[in-house]
């Protein structure tokens, strides 16, 4: 942040007139909680599609914490160590991420949150999506999808993540109003496609023919339980699968009839993080480049960059517009 505010004050000294990108780039590390997920790739591959890090006004260090509370913490480290001029923070765990987020906030590192939550206060804004709300959606789907009764069972994401809580805390709401459907499993399959698949052939076999609908917190999770639905032969069309996100793969299924899902924007959460970001370093006067504030509008204000929280809103994907939203996923560079 200094150092950007110093190239700025020399060029107005010596009377040049200097673009961002003619000073030294800001320095902005993203700590994601790790990128074997199709959808945290797609999260980081819209970061890096910024304007600002397109034209060198950010220099960007993309960090995989590797599904581990720990390594994002010594990441958060190397940050404060190295002077970074903020970071962006998808955190593993919401309970352990409080600490990195303090120890960068000691350092008067601003820290801007995107997709999932830390615990405390110390979040200079955070930009995501209200995943209890999805939660409800999915569940509701799958109710409405079975006729209200029958035996459900649920792929929990990884245990401890405000995305696993919200979630599982917005499925439970939905499923408390319809009793007659009952949750015969629940476990975390960690996101994972390969956990889902074997952890669902295990329930299948364990539950044969009982089994009415499968809600998973995430689409990689839903995909492996319709992998395993199919290598037992049965026709996800006849079990109802949920997912959320709206990665490309879950995205396809939705076309084919094989599960419902509920898009959540990856361009948005990760460039709006960014603007965020950006207007916390240089002040009031930066305005937000990236798209996605005149995409939602009303829906999702910019209001200056000042406040604490942005909610970027859920779409239900339908054969409809499943391909209107696959438009709309960034590609790796």
């Amino acid at each position: 942040m200094i150092s950007w505010k110093k190239a700025v004050l020399a060029c107005a000294v010596m009377g040049l007139t200097c673009t961002v990108a003619q000073a030294k780039p800001i320095r902005v590390g993203a700590a994601v909680y790790g990128l074997k997920g199709e959808f945290m790739q797609m999260w980081t591959n819209a970061l890096k599609a910024h304007p600002a890090v397109k034209d060198g006004t950010v220099q960007l260090t993309v960090f995989d914490g590797n599904y581990d509370a720990l390594t994002q913490s010594n990441q958060f480290d190397t940050m404060i160590t190295q002077k970074y001029d903020a970071i962006i923070f998808v955190p593993i765990d919401k309970a352990a991420g409080a600490a990195a987020v303090a120890k960068a906030a000691a350092a008067h590192i601003p820290v801007i949150g995107s997709n999932t939550l830390v615990s405390g206060d110390k979040l200079t804004s955070y930009v995501g999506s209200d995943d209890v709300v999805a939660g409800r959606m999915e569940a509701e789907a799958i109710v409405k999808a079975i006729g209200g009764k029958g035996n459900v069972v649920i792929l929990e994401g990884p245990i401890g993540q405000s995305a696993q809580i919200d979630r599982s805390k917005g499925i439970q709401e939905a499923l408390s109003k319809t009793p007659a459907v009952k949750v015969i499993e629940h476990k975390t399959a960690n996101w994972s496609r390969a956990e889902s698949l074997g952890l669902v052939e295990n329930w299948l076999t364990a539950h044969p023919d009982q089994i009415s609908g499968i809600i998973a917190e995430n689409d990689d999770m839903a995909l492996g339980a319709i992998q395993a639905l199919k290598s037992k032969g049965i026709d996800p069309k006849k079990v109802p699968v949920a997912g959320i996100d709206g990665i490309v793969d879950g995205i396809s299924a939705v076309k084919r009839g094989d599960m419902t899902s509920f898009f959540q924007d990856s361009q948005a959460q990760a460039q709006g993080a960014l603007d965020v970001a950006l207007h916390t370093v240089m002040g009031p006067s930066y305005k937000p480049r990236s798209e996605i504030w005149a995409g939602y509008g009303a829906k999702m204000p910019w209001a200056d960059g000042k406040e604490k929280s942005y909610s970027v809103p859920w779409t239900e994907v339908t054969p409809a517009n499943a391909q209107e939203i696959l438009n709309k996923i960034p590609k790796s560079n």
